[in-house]
This record gives C-alpha cells, structure tokens and sequence, in this order.
C-alpha cells in the first residue's frame, strides 16, 4: 500500500484533537502559510487536514498548524483501570447456567478463587497505515489495506454523501495487524482531503498517529471461583468477564471511522467478542458463566486476533491449572479426566507426547525453568490446540524466556499444510510478544506509547528456538479456519510454565520483568 501512486497525486495529513472529544475551538491558517508547497488547509466540523505537494511539506504544515481545541474527557488512571471496567455500567449474559452455583462452593473440600487482568493492546503494525483517494464530483476510488473492503466502501460513501455504487475500494496488501488497525481509518482521511481538493491524495499516518489513533485490542477482567470434592474433581466453576466490545470495523457507518466522528457522525456497534471462550471445555457440577458488556471505553476498541478468547482461555487455562495443583494432580491428566470430546482428547496426548510430557504437579520444585500446558478448542466450535511452553525464569532480573514451544493442532482436513504451519507459528510468536510484552500506557491526557520504545514488541533475538508442531489431519472432518486458535492458549501456557519455574502465579498480563520480580517477593502478581 505504501507504494501506490497515482498521476497528480498530493499528500495530506490530519492534525489530530489531543483527545476524543476535543473540538476545534480555532483554526490559524496564517500559521502554515510560509510552507512551501502548501495546497489548502481542510477544516469540516472537527476535522483539520493540510495539503501539499510533497510528503514533509504535508508533514511540516501538520506541525506548524496552530489550532486550538476544547477542553476534552480526561481518560482514567492507568493504575485503576481494571477498577474503573468493573465500575463501568454494563449489559450481562448468561452465557452458561448450570445448577446451585453458591451451593456447590460451599459444599466443596476446597475452593479456589483468582481475578486475572489483560490490557490494552495495540495491532502494532510494523508499517504505519497508509491509503490513496481519488475523490471526484460523481465518483471516488480509495486505495486501502482494509480487512473489510465492503464495509468500508459503504461507510466512505455515507462519509461523502455518494450512493455506495459510486465508491470503488480497491484492495492493496499492507502491513499485516491481525485485525482492525488504521487501515480504515486513514482511507477516510485520504477521502475527505481529496474532496476538498479534487485531486489524488495519499495519506501516510505516522509512527505515533498509528500508536495513538489505531483501535486497541480491549483490556478484560476474569474472576474466577472454582470448587473441587474431595477426590479432586471440580464442583462449582464461576466465571465473569467485564470487556469493552472487541470490534467496531466501519461496517457501513461512518460514525466508526475517526473522520467520521469528527465530522459529527455517531459510532454504531454492538457487543462483540468479549464472550469468545469464556465458556470453558471442561465437565464439572454446578457453573455459572457471565459477560458484563461495557458500553463505554477510555480507549478505542476493535478486533485484534482472537477478539475475546486469548483473555478468556488465559483465565480459563490458569485457574484450571490452579485446580491441578490444589488437587494435586498432574496438569494434564487433570484436563483429561474432565473431558469427554474425543478430539480434545486426542489433541493433549498428541501434545504430550511430542512434548515428551513427564506426568507430575507442577510447581513443586522452583529452579527457574519449567514447562505449561494449555488447551482450547476455539470458539467452543473451531480448531483444537493444545500447547507446552518451556521457559526460563531469571530469577534475578524477572527476564522471561520462551525457550521451546510444542503444539497439537486439529482444525479438520489440512488442505495446505505448509501454509497452517505458518499460520501457527505466526499466531504463537506474535502472542508470545503479547504475552511478555505487549500494554498501551496511557495517562489522564492521553495515549504514552508512541513509539517502539514506550511499546516495545517481541524482538528476532527473543523468538522461541524451536516451535514443534504436529498437524492432526481429520480427512472426514470439515477445514475450519487456522488463523486465529493457535494464538489463544499462549498466555496461559506461559503463564503456567513460569508457575512452575518458580511457585508464583502471575494473572496479570504482560508478564514484564518488573511484575515477575513483584511476584516473586510477593507470591502473586
């Protein structure tokens, strides 16, 4: 996408509010009239936007702008956030009822309880968005990377006042995110200046554009109580969830654009994938699992890979992990004696068996290495993954190594095994760096990660030596989609891994050097 180019083509850029919200209050163009190669300066409502013959001429007008904005919502205290999604108004599901929930805990030998925590995350993609608009009186043609080609041409038609069959997207590949990054976004800026000028304009979101405006992946809170009997079989399992919506792809609205909101248009979109795994796989007695849907959230949400399920399956995986220790059993043949799905079943011991899995509690013995099991079966529907993580653990600094990374994977026939193979091994190194990480700062002001220092991602050095795979391929089962299971168990494999390399559970992720170090002087983290 970056390098389209087009006959007659300007540059543009947008100048931003310093937070949602914000409204123009005033505009100097005489601030930028000293640029050279200055077109126009572009103001529709809340909208500011400069124009140039070239790219740093388009980024220095950007600079110089003087505008003044309105005072806008400040964001809450990253310190309390999680706090601040549990206070929030929300709409609830029952995802799943099954007996005396209350009753089953107090008649169980041993209860357990934990609350684990996932932040902000951006898409991070390496390439900043980028988009080209050729925007005429009775037509216009949008160059994008957009996941949603449709969605996008609609909402871009509403944003200029066109009927949708006069709006062509064409599809260019782009930087790769695994969701819903800039993309859509930058398309409507590209529009919206090319309009005002009747010209070719390409936009090129910067570095810092990209951190601060892309939607984030929603952070979540999952508290969990869990009851065993006194064989060590789980009784009771009580599970809620509270998640901002997890996608608000443009879908035809203009409102879920950022030029769109600017230019007075309204978000619209409902709840979408914060129940995406809550529901565990396992048999137990007596459970109850809720989704409290927030309406509101401090920062941008949309769909990054997996949506709702690598938090629930790092909740769902952890605690069942839990319930293995205070049983004391072994973490896999726990699983085992609580599931009846055949497939499943043979995924673990597929697993177990590539992993060389050597049957005992875990946790036991702290020394700085150790290995966790987690499974999923993803969306309740999908493709079955179980995974081994082996980690190193320096005790010292709280450094967390993904050393070894074994996985079992069923998603029915395997038509292209070459193309699933990277499709995992993609989702695993791109969930490990989520994982050790990955988490938007923020402050009352606004977004803090802005670059690749304030956001560091996971580096070429820090990759997994080895990622061992074996496909199962059922030739009478149907091929389901690959893209996204092998992402949702990483988290709580590690998470797992590091319980057993040094007796402390972390629930909050990512698990950075300063929250292992919390850990280990004060058991949890």
């Amino acid at each position: 996408m970056h390098d389209v180019r087009v006959a007659g083509m300007l540059h543009g850029r947008v100048v931003r509010p310093p937070r949602p919200g914000a409204r123009v209050a005033s505009l100097d163009e005489i601030s930028v009239r000293a640029v050279p190669g200055l077109v126009r300066v572009v103001r529709r409502h809340d909208f500011v936007g400069v124009i140039a013959e070239r790219e740093e001429h388009a980024a220095e007008a950007a600079r110089r702008l003087a505008v003044t904005w309105t005072p806008a919502p400040e964001f809450p205290e990253m310190a309390a956030l999680h706090a601040w999604l549990r206070e929030r108004r929300t709409t609830d599901h029952a995802l799943r009822t099954q007996g005396d929930v209350g009753a089953a805990l107090r008649a169980a030998a041993r209860t357990l309880h934990a609350v684990y925590h996932w932040p902000f995350q951006m898409h991070a993609s390496i390439g900043p968005s980028c988009a080209v608009a050729d925007v005429k009186p009775d037509a216009a043609t949008v160059w994008s990377a957009t996941q949603g080609s449709w969605g996008l041409r609609s909402a871009i038609a509403s944003l200029l006042g066109m009927a949708d069959e006069r709006v062509r997207v064409v599809f260019v590949e782009g930087s790769g995110c695994y969701g819903h990054n800039g993309a859509d976004d930058v398309a409507a800026d590209a529009a919206l200046l090319s309009r005002a000028v009747g010209r070719p304009v390409r936009v090129q979101w910067t570095r810092a554009d990209e951190h601060a405006w892309e939607p984030k992946g929603p952070a979540m809170v999952m508290e969990v109580r869990g009851g065993l009997d006194a064989s060590g079989r789980i009784v009771a399992w009580d599970y809620a969830a509270w998640t901002p919506t997890h996608a608000t792809r443009p879908n035809g609205q203009p409102g879920n654009l950022l030029a769109g909101q600017l230019t007075g248009s309204t978000p619209r979109y409902g709840q979408v994938g914060g129940g995406r795994n809550a529901e565990h796989p396992y048999t137990v007695g007596a459970e109850r699992i809720v989704l409290h849907a927030l309406a509101e959230s401090p920062l941008r949400t949309s769909a990054l890979r997996g949506l709702g399920a690598p938090q629930n399956t790092f909740a769902n995986e952890s605690f069942v992990d839990e319930l293995a220790t205070a049983a004391g059993a072994d973490p896999v043949d726990f699983r085992l004696r609580h599931l009846r799905d055949p497939r499943a079943i043979a995924v673990i011991r597929e697993v177990a068996r590539l992993a060389r899995w050597h049957g005992r509690p875990s946790g036991r013995a702290p020394r700085g290495a150790g290995r966790g099991f987690a499974y999923v079966r993803y969306k309740n529907s999908s493709a079955y993954v179980a995974m081994v993580a082996d980690v190193a653990v320096e005790l010292a600094s709280g450094a967390v190594r993904v050393r070894r990374v074994f996985v079992a994977h069923d998603c029915g026939l395997v038509v292209n095994p070459d193309g699933l193979r990277n499709q995992i091994e993609g989702g695993v190194i791109q969930s490990i760096s989520r994982t050790l990480e990955e988490e938007v700062r923020f402050d009352r002001s606004g977004v803090r990660s802005l670059d690749w220092t304030t956001y560091p991602i996971l580096t070429f050095a820090e990759v997994p030596d080895a990622i061992e795979i074996t496909l199962i391929d059922r030739r009478d089962e149907p091929s389901v989609g690959a893209g996204e299971p092998a992402a949702c168990p990483v988290a709580a494999a590690i998470a797992n891994a590091i319980f057993d390399a040094t007796g402390v559970r972390l629930r909050t992720v990512p698990f950075t050097r300063e929250r292992v170090q919390a850990a280990l002087a004060g058991g949890t983290s």
